[in-house]
């Protein structure tokens, strides 16, 4: 297919873009530098067209007009006269209010249904609420975008009304909708018009104290609770907001001649991943947990983990190679060490349980065999 997108280069039409190039379909994008040779070829051959473009911080309201109301009749005009293809529009709630935007959007709405009647063309038009992810633009696309980009940096954020609820619909969200709709399936909402699902409510206090969370997660290597769908889209955002040369982070590496053990993430209720290094011939562990248990999984190197009841009993061994990862289980209450057999450094990834509190380390001291007790 032909596929049409105006505002190709905004929010919106990147992250469009980005889904449309993993299919088999020519793509037109057409953005505010096309010339109109241009836009009347893609217009022209259009199987189905993206209509993202618009107008909503212009220098003076006469813009709107021109941006939103006159643009969409122009462009309606031109695939009238070329395949009359479906049409999406992406609009915004606030064709509902009575200003110089809302009455711009209004306008591209009905142009768009009269362009039906006339055609008899499907067409799908969205009211589209306070869309929010990557490639956002701060101070221009959303106050999610402004939020995060400001939080990321140390700048200040205002908010002057914390208990306002705002409406938010997440851009991967809108991509799958529109998707949907391109292949003949879009949802049904109100009033004739075309639905993105879910929209997310938030009071704006809390969404700051969101994103505030992240960055100081972030200062301490910890990983937010995301089982609510929000908090892990928001997640995700803030994240395409770290500036670029502050990606690295540098936990503590606590080193002696034995090697190196180094807390990498705390997940909260999730627990703690690290990494330990071993250097060849050492032998580490002896010990064992109450509550507390994990998982061992060798990267690099070659070794044994050894694991016996605190109780007594047998000791069961492992061999574990970087060449054939295994994950062996450390439940609670069996005592357990790991001991490099190869001649270079040996290097596990370890999940804790939870992570390690030194008021309440719950963890003693016990040999596995008698041969390898320190």
């Amino acid at each position: 297919m032909n596929l049409l997108i105006t505002g190709s280069e905004g929010f919106m039409g990147k992250n469009l873009c980005a889904a449309l190039s993993q299919r088999e379909d020519t793509l037109y994008r057409i953005d505010v530098d096309a010339t109109d040779a241009q836009l009347l070829y893609a217009a022209t051959n259009a199987d189905f067209v993206f209509h993202l473009a618009g107008v909503n911080r212009p220098k003076d309201d006469s813009e709107f007009q021109a941006g939103n109301a006159d643009f969409t009749n122009m462009l309606l005009g031109l695939l009238e006269a070329g395949k009359a293809p479906p049409v999406l529009l992406s609009g915004s709630t606030q064709a509902a209010l009575d200003n110089p935007y809302g009455q711009s959007k209004r306008q591209a709405e009905e142009a768009v249904l009269a362009y039906h009647r006339r055609t008899g063309a499907a067409v799908y038009r969205y009211r589209l609420t306070n869309a929010f992810g990557k490639w956002s633009r701060p101070n221009y696309n959303s106050a999610v975008a402004t939020f995060c980009h400001n939080i990321a940096r140390g700048l200040p954020v205002t908010v002057n009304d914390p208990a306002r609820v705002v409406r938010l619909v997440y851009i991967d969200d809108i991509v799958a909708e529109f998707l949907r709709a391109l292949d003949g399936h879009a949802t049904q909402g109100e009033e004739g018009f075309c639905a993105a699902l879910p929209e997310h409510e938030i009071e704006l206090g809390r969404l700051v104290g969101l994103l505030e969370s992240f960055r100081d997660s972030r200062a301490g290597q910890y990983l937010p609770d995301q089982t609510d769908p929000l908090v892990r889209k928001l997640y995700a955002t803030y994240q395409s907001f770290l500036p670029p040369d502050e990606l690295a982070a540098f936990p503590a590496v606590h080193a002696d001649s034995r090697g190196s053990f180094t807390e990498l993430l705390h997940m909260g209720n999730y627990g703690q991943v690290s990494v330990n290094v071993s250097r060849p011939g050492i032998l580490k562990g002896e010990h064992w947990h109450h509550s507390k248990h994990e998982k061992f999984v060798v990267v690099a190197g070659r070794g044994i983990i050894r694991l016996r009841d605190a109780r007594g009993g047998a000791v069961y061994a492992y061999p574990v190679e970087g060449a054939r990862p295994a994950v062996v289980d450390i439940p609670p209450g069996y005592t357990h060490n790991i001991e490099n057999l190869g001649e270079t450094d040996m290097v596990t990834l370890m999940w804790a349980s939870e992570a390690f509190d030194p008021n309440r380390p719950d963890t003693y001291r016990l040999p596995v065999t008698p041969e390898t007790g320190e």
